[in-house]
């Protein structure tokens, strides 16, 4: 069974590596390009207003192309970050998102790289999100909570 094998963490590092490589041989070669990911495990800084981050799909499509892509990089940890604008206001936000949580890598309306690592929850969940979301559902802790 296909989840046998994708739930394993070794194919976890396996696509790490994979999307790393991929990415990396794009910016060395000077190539804008695209991606779909995961927003389930992708961090906001700072944290995108709620209108807008309502608007956002499960797998929202980010170009990375302009001052964006001048802003990608990847640490030793498999995170990616890059800056990007949304909304009609152009609110400005760095994103960051391990590399796992990219099911796409688009260039020119193609597909380069799909990953289906990027659908398994439990590798794309925010366990702090999870957290404080069991912490508000709790109806004892709403007085704490303005």
């Amino acid at each position: 069974m296909i989840s046998n094998i994708i739930e394993q963490d070794s194919y976890k590092e396996l696509i790490n590596s994979q999307i790393r490589d991929i990415i990396e041989y794009l910016l060395e070669n000077n190539e804008e390009f695209a991606i779909t990911a995961n927003i389930d495990a992708m961090e906001f800084t700072p944290e995108l207003p709620k209108n807008i981050k309502s608007q956002l799909s499960k797998f929202s499509l980010y170009i990375l192309a302009n001052y964006t892509y001048t802003t990608i990089e990847i640490n030793n940890r498999n995170i990616m970050s890059f800056e990007a604008g949304f909304g009609s206001e152009n609110f400005g936000s760095k994103v960051q998102l391990p590399l796992h949580s990219i099911f796409q890598i688009i260039i020119d309306d193609a597909i380069l790289y799909l990953n289906p690592l990027a659908t398994v929850d439990k590798f794309n969940s925010n366990p702090k999100e999870k957290s404080l979301n069991v912490f508000k559902n709790n109806p004892k802790n709403k007085n704490l909570i303005k």
